[in-house]
């Protein structure tokens, strides 16, 4: 048997079927992601690549112009309503967390211009990614309105461009 990568380059092709496939197990409902998790409070440098993150946001993500949602933070931003929600300074996701229960340490990956991001269904057909090989967690939860039939996820090509500008390339503890 072959080796297993840790990295998958998907097309856009291949993007639409792992989007699908989330939607087939996914949940009825879906109500955007203004609730997307509380607020995060990264320490250190962490906090610092966030911050310099925040800053270096667009003011509109395919389309949607940023608003404020919930208590402001510069370790948050969202855009449209349901809105496309960033969080910088999480915690390690749990699909990555060896003990638990849904450890799956080969959990694919989607590269956007040089950022690697691992997706994930949500209760609802929402999808949340999180950067993977970066000194700073960030997640990135995409409403199923914005998803669609069509596995679209060109909001996260000028996210990309930020986080890979602001969050260098590395490895969390």
């Amino acid at each position: 048997m072959g080796r297993v990568s840790d990295r998958v380059v998907l097309s856009a092709s291949r993007r639409l079927a792992v989007l699908l496939l989330f939607a087939a197990v996914g949940c009825s409902g879906g109500g955007g992601a203004e609730s997307a998790g509380p607020v995060p409070a990264p320490q250190g440098k962490q906090a610092e690549h966030c911050r310099a993150l925040h800053r270096a946001l667009p003011g509109t993500v395919g389309g949607l112009k940023r608003r404020a949602v919930g208590p402001d933070s510069e370790f948050t931003a969202f855009w449209g309503s349901p809105a496309i929600a960033l969080r910088c300074g999480v915690r390690r996701p749990l699909v990555v967390t060896e003990g638990h229960d849904g450890y799956r340490p080969w959990t694919p990956t989607w590269e956007f211009r040089g950022v690697e991001w691992m997706p994930e269904g949500q209760p609802g057909g929402d999808v949340r990614l999180t950067t993977s090989k970066r000194e700073a967690w960030v997640e990135v939860t995409v409403p199923k309105k914005y998803t669609g039939g069509d596995g679209e996820f060109g909001a996260l090509d000028v996210l990309s461009d930020a986080v890979r500008k602001t969050i260098p390339f590395g490895y969390i503890g």
